[in-house]
């Protein structure tokens, strides 16, 4: 994948160096400068070898390891060029590389010191704020299956768009092609195949007409009608490039091109005028409603190495001035291959932003004119390596990614994706305190409902008072809070698009009234005619159980009184249905069924007798419970 990017920047990233230079590295010089890393890195090494190292050969051997992805290589020359170098992108590179070979711990030295080094940088700020990153995007969970698909090659493979049943990728598998001496593959071209109903895929075959050229050709992107086709192409095809004052190597660019379908052959190959002899345009993604067209590029006025940006799609097929999306998505590093699905989510490749490898697949989405948070998009689909050019059919939940990772049949190998589960989550951290003293609360337990109701969870907080869990983006969710001595509480939590969201729940220790008679409790009131324990009910005898559970000996006579409303008769008798419903709560609490009983009074011992002018808050003073106490409790001790 390193091949995609701009080699302009590449030599820039390297030019550290370069004043370093001497006869005896002329050779190995050459071939760098001309993006041979192969042969340049076997010239450095012989250089080394026969004594003649030095700073220079050392960086210079680590840039050729780095630019071909032989991690291991990179780390140990980098190792050694900074043991008298002082560069902060050195150093960056060397915690990258650290990290795709599994040395998280080491690769957050080295960030911290880059990060003291350049405390400004974007990549500085990100982790100054996050130090402890790694767990928390390891223990996100596999939110994808990934496969491995059967049609890559020992060669550079990546991409995956399908449009129409075919599935077109971007392949250095072209063997009648021209060798590229970067990695000593062919260059890379744009080829189809057809999906079949089983899942498989019939062998790839090169897009003809005039999409594909003896020069790279990078990912593509369709108009929704499927008619046309956004594609990179390097800029040699149109004798531009940018020549190096020092060495006078010619560098391509990569610009961007359409095609259009006519009879089922793409034709009339058109650039952009945003195209230019000084910057890279590539990977596009057109919108779902194919108004908007994005894409990375290098153009000046950026935020980093490559940005994202985004162009409107007129009627007339030109393209609006490009806008850039702002530092939030945009690092002083790489954003590269973005993709827009149907949902408007957008996906897109970053070294710049804290992953687990050099390129990592994150997400966001635009809200009311605002990118949300920008989310690492966890296991499996993100390596310690480079993963890239994600796509996903948000209906079928389906769609590929490429990566360099270990395993693979080439450089770079296409899989197959499967979602699991949602993307998008908030991690809700509910710190629970005494609202009297504000100490934290252990052993609270802790449930959390859906936006439906329903029961999802339950947890108990830990010493500090806090417990922890994941919701999907967007859903509101409540917590309820119990434990023994303190009244119980229920708190909503609004939905969300942050990554994490923090609920302050203060619990009111239990002062229930004791006197010689009864236990004096918030009133517990049921709904016209009905006998069924409501959560606000619930709530309060919580506060009775809690009372029981205190003083063993404690015997209850819970008594039910209804409205006036009805017939007497009736009222009796659903009054005794309301205490039976009672004491069932309380037993099913852990409560013996002999320290409770009930008594329903009916209308006979109305609260308001307010004759035929009662309101409706009248009538449901009128519907309560009490609780008499029969024997036991604090004053028998």
């Amino acid at each position: 994948m390193k091949k995609l990017l701009t080699l302009f920047t590449i030599a820039a990233l390297s030019s550290f160096s370069l004043i370093a230079q001497d006869k005896s590295t002329k050779r190995a010089d050459k071939h760098f400068n001309r993006f041979e890393f192969v042969e340049a890195a076997e010239d450095y090494a012989k250089l080394v070898e026969d004594g003649k190292g030095s700073p220079y050969v050392y960086s210079q051997l680590a840039e050729s390891y780095y630019n071909v992805f032989n991690t291991q290589e990179a780390e140990r020359w980098y190792a050694k060029a900074l043991e008298t170098s002082d560069s902060p992108e050195m150093v960056f590179k060397y915690s990258q590389m650290l990290k795709a070979n599994g040395k998280y711990e080491e690769s957050n030295t080295q960030m911290a010191k880059f990060a003291s080094m350049r405390p400004s940088d974007d990549r500085a700020i990100a982790f100054n704020k996050n130090p402890d990153y790694l767990p928390k995007i390891l223990e996100k969970g596999k939110k994808f299956n990934i496969q491995n698909l059967g049609f890559n090659t020992k060669y550079s493979d990546f991409g995956g768009t399908l449009q129409d049943g075919k599935l077109y990728i971007t392949s250095a598998r072209n063997t009648s092609r021209k060798t590229y001496s970067w990695n000593e593959e062919p260059f890379l071209d744009i080829y189809e195949m057809a999906k079949n109903d089983d899942g498989t895929y019939q062998p790839g075959t090169l897009v003809e007409d005039e999409v594909n050229t003896k020069f790279h050709e990078g990912v593509v992107s369709f108009s929704p009608d499927g008619n046309t086709m956004y594609f990179s192409r390097e800029s040699f095809y149109e004798k531009e490039y940018e020549k190096d004052s020092i060495t006078k190597y010619r560098y391509s660019l990569l610009h961007l091109f359409k095609a259009t379908k006519s009879g089922g052959k793409w034709s009339n190959v058109e650039g952009f005028p945003i195209n230019s002899q000084n910057y890279s345009v590539k990977n596009p993604s057109v919108s779902p409603d194919g108004k908007t067209l994005y894409f990375a590029s290098d153009m000046p006025g950026g935020y980093g190495l490559f940005d994202i940006y985004k162009a409107s799609i007129n009627d007339d097929g030109s393209l609006g001035d490009p806008e850039n999306l702002g530092q939030k998505v945009n690092t002083q590093g790489q954003e590269m291959f973005p993709y827009i699905s149907s949902n408007n989510t957008l996906y897109f490749s970053s070294n710049g932003h804290l992953g687990l490898g050099n390129l990592d697949v994150f997400h966001t989405k635009e809200i009311d004119g605002k990118m949300s948070p920008i989310r690492n998009i966890g296991l499996p689909i993100n390596s310690s390596a480079d993963d890239f050019a994600f796509h996903l059919d948000e209906e079928t939940e389906e769609g590929y990614v490429s990566s360099n990772r270990d395993g693979g049949l080439g450089g770079d190998d296409i899989y197959a994706i499967k979602k699991l589960q949602p993307l998008c989550d908030v991690l809700i951290t509910g710190i629970v305190t005494d609202s009297k003293t504000g100490n934290p609360i252990n052993a609270a337990s802790v449930t959390m409902y859906d936006d439906q109701g329903n029961s999802v969870l339950s947890k108990v907080t830990n010493s500090d008072g806090t417990v922890e869990f994941i919701v999907e983006c967007g859903k509101a969710s409540e917590l309820e809070v119990t434990m023994d001595g303190y009244e119980s509480r229920k708190v909503t939590v609004s939905a969300s698009e942050e990554e994490e969201v923090e609920v302050n729940i203060a619990l009111d220790p239990i002062e229930v009234i004791i006197t010689p008679e009864a236990i004096v409790l918030n009133a517990i009131y049921f709904d016209f005619d009905k006998s069924n324990i409501t959560a606000q009910a619930a709530f309060e005898l919580d506060k009775l159980v809690q009372v029981m559970n205190k003083y063993p000996d404690l015997v209850i006579n819970a008594t039910s009184h209804t409205d006036s409303r009805g017939p007497g008769s009736y009222n009796e008798g659903l009054s005794q249905r309301r205490a039976k419903s009672t004491v069932q709560y309380v037993i099913s609490k852990g409560i013996d069924k002999a320290r409770i009983s009930a008594t329903g009074k009916g209308e006979s011992e109305l609260k308001v007798d307010c004759g035929s002018n009662c309101s409706d808050e009248d009538h449901q003073m009128n519907r309560r419970s009490e609780f008499i106490i029969v024997s036991g409790g604090p004053q028998a001790q």
